[in-house]
């Protein structure tokens, strides 16, 4: 297939060009510059445009026709209409990813499927995410404009640590110091390596089924947040981290760039139904466990000094909570 990604080189999109590419497609990447960090794949082509402006991709791709065009950057309706203006006729399927955050928060009920609510009020990427999401089956229903929508969870490779903090939170158990986790720890969360992810994925571009259609895309590993930070812990080379116990709300407040992603994605418990894309995709499952990931993650940041960013803020919040928390 000749295959169009909006992006190319994010945690998602890097591992399925690598996935599509090896199967035997003809993918292209339209972004605007190169990443470090994830280099462009061999045998993919990559064009320079921004995609947020119609006239530099139509320079960018010309009139060519892609079988799937798949968006991993578009975040609004607005940018959702300007590829809807821009594709609409030269695709067989539009590809808009989404996320799971958007489902109802509270969680309802467990598992979570394709048809749980849809519901986020306390962030507003999770409402924004909806919103393109009602725009693409309006488009579907009224035009036919073949849309595919995707939500993952919580994704990650080897370039990310899942955990408020990043960094600051390995740094800080490598040195004895107290580390929060939001909530008592106990809640489920489900982690997702992005090679797994890619299987699904890849296996649902150009297939006609799909089209009109939403999936999730998750592992099958819901753990406790206790134990991914403990695993973290290990691969770093502490046996026993000392987590301290913090009320997600109380974290919000003391730094509220952290909150609408806590209170309205982490704190929750999530676990998910995956049969409808193992349906789709018969061969699909998830083989890269939490505990495998966990020493993928670590090793690459032992390997360079300059990605062991240890952040003043962070730090500087994550004392304020634990002497809050001691004296409670």
């Amino acid at each position: 297939m000749r295959i169009l990604f909006i992006g190319g080189t994010g945690i998602i999109s890097s591992a399925a060009a690598v996935r599509a590419q090896s199967l035997g497609h003809e993918v292209t990447l339209l972004n605007r510059g190169s990443s470090s960090i994830r280099p462009v794949p061999s045998g993919v082509e990559v064009v320079t445009g921004d995609v947020r402006d119609p006239a530099s991709v139509r320079n960018a791709i010309g009139d060519r026709m892609f079988d799937v065009v798949v968006d991993f950057v578009a975040f609004t309706p607005e940018q959702v209409q300007g590829d809807i203006d821009l594709f609409s006729g030269r695709t067989g399927q539009y590809v808009f990813i989404s996320s799971a955050s958007a489902y109802a928060k509270p969680v309802p009920s467990l598992p979570i499927r394709e048809s749980s609510p849809l519901r986020n009020p306390f962030w507003q990427y999770s409402r924004d995410k909806i919103a393109c999401e009602d725009l693409l089956m309006k488009a579907y229903r009224d035009t036919g404009f073949p849309i595919t929508i995707i939500r993952p969870s919580h994704t990650y490779d080897r370039t990310g640590l899942p955990v408020t903090g990043g960094w600051t939170v390995i740094d800080r158990m490598r040195r004895g110091l107290d580390v929060i986790v939001p909530g008592d720890g106990t809640s489920l969360w489900t982690l997702t390596h992005t090679d797994d992810f890619a299987k699904a994925f890849v296996g649902l571009l150009g297939l006609p089924s799909a089209v009109g259609e939403t999936f999730q895309i998750t592992s099958d590993e819901a753990m406790p947040w206790n134990e991914i930070y403990t695993t973290l812990a290990r691969a770093a080379g502490v046996d026993d981290p000392s987590l301290v116990h913090v009320a997600s709300e109380t974290i919000a407040l003391a730094e509220p760039e952290w909150g609408p992603g806590i209170l309205g994605d982490k704190a929750h418990s999530v676990v998910f139904d995956n049969s409808k894309v193992k349906a789709f995709v018969p061969d699909y499952v998830a083989t890269i466990p939490w505990v495998a990931g966990a020493a993928e993650i670590l090793r690459w940041f032992d390997e360079d000094e300059s990605r062991r960013v240890v952040d003043a803020r962070t730090n500087e919040v994550f004392d304020r909570l634990v002497r809050a928390a001691r004296l409670d």
